[in-house]
């Protein structure tokens, strides 16, 4: 919502009456994507640990219900965020060439680049952690 509200500079009012299309795209696309997999029986058990997951047995099942969406959500996740913070940026420079003082927006970007790199690294390795899996998969069998 930060993004609406600095970069698209949508009201407290408009970001809450389009707040049910936010929880349908929310709420959707998970839902398809689960209704496919279990449709699609793509869910395997490991036998050893006893976990169900997708992609144990089928390395296409991990490469296009697991790594591809991963890719695809931070791609787009990371995309808000870098234009979040040009919008925040620039709202700054305004701001500092008003005279207004900045020192709450100034923690608020640290804050979300604090809580961005804390969630952009490890996702970046779980995303790489899977590429090298599905990578040398057929080796290790």
């Amino acid at each position: 919502t930060w993004f609406l509200a600095a970069g698209m500079k949508w009201g407290h009012e408009a970001i809450e009456a389009n707040s049910q299309y936010f929880h349908l795209a929310a709420w959707a696309v998970p839902a398809i994507k689960t209704i496919t997999i279990l449709a699609l029986g793509q869910v395997d058990g490991d036998v050893l640990s006893g976990v169900c997951f997708v992609g144990i047995n089928n390395v296409d099942a991990l490469r296009g219900f697991v790594l591809a969406p991963l890719f695809v959500y931070l791609f787009i996740g990371t995309s808000f965020l870098l234009a979040g913070f040009v919008s925040l940026f620039r709202i700054r420079t305004i701001m500092k060439h008003d005279g207004t003082k900045t020192e709450k927006l100034e923690k608020l970007m640290v804050r979300i680049g604090i809580f961005s790199v804390l969630y952009t690294v490890p996702a970046t390795i779980v995303i790489a952690c899977y590429f090298y899996e599905q990578a040398f998969r057929e080796q290790w069998e």
